[in-house]
């Protein structure tokens, strides 16, 4: 991860900011990517670790939702829940503050100007999966976290739907 953030910090148009969100954002959504299994060993909703002000600023941004499941480090709370039959993942930082909403998407649903990188760069490798992030308040307002695996190693980019740049690659 400390690699991950050096070349990330040698970007001058990057806010540093933006860098230590981005990095949080990546090794959340890798670590989600890479896990071997993910099978929880709790069925409550981790409702009752949230602090106050994340839990009412959940409910004032997402009503009529279901299937919440709260999970709350020293660093982050993320809530993962169903709207509108959609699947999604919200993040907070410890303060509190939102950071913004996570979707897997189809593989095939990406932009073109995504699809041309992934043809072009990455042609040996299985798209695993894919995710797209809306971030609350960023340069970049949306991103898409894509993991790729081939007979060597996964990885994970994160790459602009706009014009398909790639700011990081985080290898497992």
């Amino acid at each position: 991860m400390a690699v991950l953030l050096l070349r990330i910090l040698k970007r001058k148009k990057t806010t540093m900011k933006k860098l230590i969100f981005t990095a949080v954002i990546a090794t959340m959504i890798s670590v989600s990517a890479f896990a071997d299994g993910g099978k929880k060993t709790s069925t409550t909703t981790g409702e009752e670790n949230v602090s106050y002000a994340v839990l009412t600023q959940f409910q004032s941004d997402f009503e009529n939702v279901s299937n919440t499941v709260w999970t709350v480090t020293s660093r982050s709370q993320k809530v993962n829940f169903t709207k509108n039959k959609v699947n999604y993942t919200a993040y907070y930082d410890a303060n509190g503050e939102y950071w913004g909403l996570a979707q897997e998407i189809a593989a095939t649903t990406v932009t073109k100007e995504v699809k041309n990188v992934l043809a072009k760069d990455y042609a040996g490798y299985d798209v695993k999966s894919v995710t797209r992030f809306e971030a609350n308040d960023s340069e970049e307002p949306v991103v898409y976290f894509i993991s790729l695996k081939n007979d060597k190693e996964t990885i994970l980019l994160t790459i602009s739907p706009v014009d398909g740049q790639v700011t990081n690659i985080d290898r497992a």
